[in-house]
């Protein structure tokens, strides 16, 4: 069996950064704070449906989450070519910059 050990360290970061309580991401997610400090302290993992949610809630993948990838991702669904466009040329002066 593989355990994630990176899970409930993941799932904190990502809660604190978007300034959320154990309570409040529960509450948004369908989840006790008690469920919520569990996984954080790698002390259960959620089930497939949950993990989905999780991942579906902060807009990373399921393998992010779970410390499998160290990749995020954005939800461009909605908008235009030429909107998709400018994100990804926004994108690769971000990553040109960063190598300098």
């Amino acid at each position: 069996m593989v355990l994630y050990t990176d899970f409930g360290e993941n799932l904190k970061k990502l809660r604190q950064a978007r300034g959320l309580t154990q309570q409040e991401l529960g509450s948004r997610v369908g989840l006790s704070k008690a469920v919520v400090s569990k996984y954080e302290n790698a002390l259960g993992y959620p089930t497939l449906d949950t993990l989905i949610t999780l991942a579906a809630f902060f807009g990373v993948t399921t393998d992010y989450l779970l410390g499998v990838k160290h990749q995020k991702t954005a939800d461009v669904s909605g908008l235009t070519d030429t909107q998709l466009n400018v994100v990804l040329s926004v994108i690769d002066a971000f990553r040109q910059e960063n190598n300098h």
